[in-house]
């Protein structure tokens, strides 16, 4: 264990000016919500292409619902309540500013 002042021990507070690190899950958030918007995306331009054969429209219809998609998705993402672990750590995080 070593004696380094900025690093984070497990229910210790953040010292003031340490950088913060996020969990490997807050950093692949975006990700995953842009792959699911792709998905989504590409399945909604394969179903126009397929009904109509037009590439052109077939790409405006997949480019539409990747927007849609990834702001909805977004707005789902942001409506959830923070549970009793999230709310400490950003409370933690305001305290540290």
């Amino acid at each position: 264990m070593s004696n380094n002042q900025n690093e984070e021990q497990p229910g210790q507070l953040p010292v003031p000016g340490a950088a913060y690190h996020p969990s490997r899950k807050d950093r692949l958030r975006p990700a995953e919500l842009l792959v699911l918007s792709g998905v989504m995306a590409l399945f909604t331009g394969l179903i126009v292409l397929m009904a109509t054969r037009e590439f052109i429209l077939a790409g405006i219809a997949l480019g539409v619902a990747f927007i849609v998609a990834l702001v909805v998705l977004a707005m789902f993402s942001l409506s959830f309540k923070p549970n009793a672990d999230e709310v400490s750590d950003l409370e933690e995080q305001n305290r540290g500013k």
